[in-house]
């Protein structure tokens, strides 16, 4: 005999399929707008299909996989979630663009306890936007419902892109030695890291988020800054690489600047930058003020204004500034590269 009582159904457990089904039809026309010759099939079906670019003569795929981690309670405090969506496709991109890759395509997973069609699809509307930037397509992902198993009004999220480089022009570092310059392009404000300090920075000193401070530009509050989203480098870089020779390059993500900058030398040389080089956004300022952080933490936590850097040959320095210049960066020679025996190992930022 059949059960007595109610019959359940999925809405009663939490999960609202028909709200799904809504966010679907919301992207498609922001997912649509990332569509690359290359995409045979996208978003909607169970896998999404991808042809090489047929230019590539032995192609190499590169790939990473990345979250915004707790910059998402800032977005969650100040109601924002136009930007966030950015900042995923950015940490993703940057990092597989260090090894020259140009990035193909992108998916990302969005979890929630109950969902929101409305927030969720501020989110992908910025996820296809940090994917126009990127030049890659937003070709598939995955929305889920985990109730009574998450944070109620609140959500996370996660994204891979996958890139293609040419298999004789991969970018490893191997060519980088003594005497070679360090170009560093300017950040937006943290970018997607250090937010646990920051957090802790906002909490201990108690801080208004909606407020405008002395550090900040004129009219910009607090949390407007520190929500900036990252900066995509990828269209100007892949530009840069066509004209002229890089070396190395670095994405400054967790690790700030003291960690990022050598992970791509050789074992035999060190980076030395000079702070004075380049110009600090003033939300470090407020930040180191706010909680007391020494200079050497600054440097070991966050990007102090420099998210991306490259590593070039002396007499190739000034063309790049120049051009870099005409792509819309803003970029400055901030450092050298120098022997480790110099008494130097790793990074040094004096």
């Amino acid at each position: 005999m059949p059960p007595s009582g109610p019959s359940l159904s999925y809405r009663d457990a939490g999960v609202d399929i028909d709200a799904g089904d809504r966010l679907v039809e919301n992207i498609k026309p922001y997912a649509k707008r990332t569509m690359r010759p290359e995409v045979i099939a996208g978003i909607g079906g169970f896998g999404a299909l991808f042809e090489l670019p047929k230019r590539y003569r032995e192609p190499v795929l590169v790939a990473g996989t990345d979250g915004v981690g707790t910059k998402l309670k800032l977005a969650f405090a100040l109601g924002k979630h136009d930007t966030i969506g950015i900042d995923l496709v950015a940490m993703s991109v940057n990092d597989i663009l260090v090894q020259g890759a140009e990035p193909l395509f992108f998916l990302d997973y969005y979890v929630c306890e109950r969902l929101e069609v409305e927030i969720a699809t501020e989110v992908i509307k910025g996820i296809a936007l940090g994917c126009e930037r990127a030049g890659c397509a937003l070709i598939g992902g995955e929305t889920a419902e985990h109730p009574r198993a998450f944070t109620p009004g609140e959500y996370d999220l996660a994204g891979f892109a996958v890139g293609v480089v040419e298999k004789s022009k991969a970018i490893d570092g191997s060519r980088i030695g003594a005497g070679d310059v360090l170009i560093g392009l300017a950040s937006s404000g943290p970018h997607s890291n250090g937010f646990s300090l920051i957090r802790k920075i906002i909490e201990t000193s108690r801080a208004d988020l909606a407020r405008t401070l002395p550090e900040l530009p004129a009219q910009q509050r607090l949390g407007e800054a520190l929500l900036e989203p990252t900066r995509i480098y990828v269209k100007p870089v892949l530009t840069l690489l066509g004209e002229l020779p890089v070396h190395g390059m670095a994405h400054i993500t967790g690790g700030g600047l003291i960690e990022n900058v050598h992970r791509m030398f050789p074992g035999h040389v060190a980076a030395r930058l000079d702070s004075r080089r380049w110009p600090r956004p003033p939300v470090f300022d407020w930040l180191q003020r706010a909680g007391n952080v020494a200079t050497a933490e600054m440097h070991r936590v966050f990007n102090c204004g420099i998210g991306f850097l490259l590593v070039m040959p002396a007499d190739a320095v000034a063309q790049a500034l120049a051009r870099l210049g005409e792509l819309g960066e803003r970029a400055y020679a901030i450092g050298a590269v120098v022997p480790r025996d110099a008494g130097v190992a790793g990074t040094v930022v004096e």
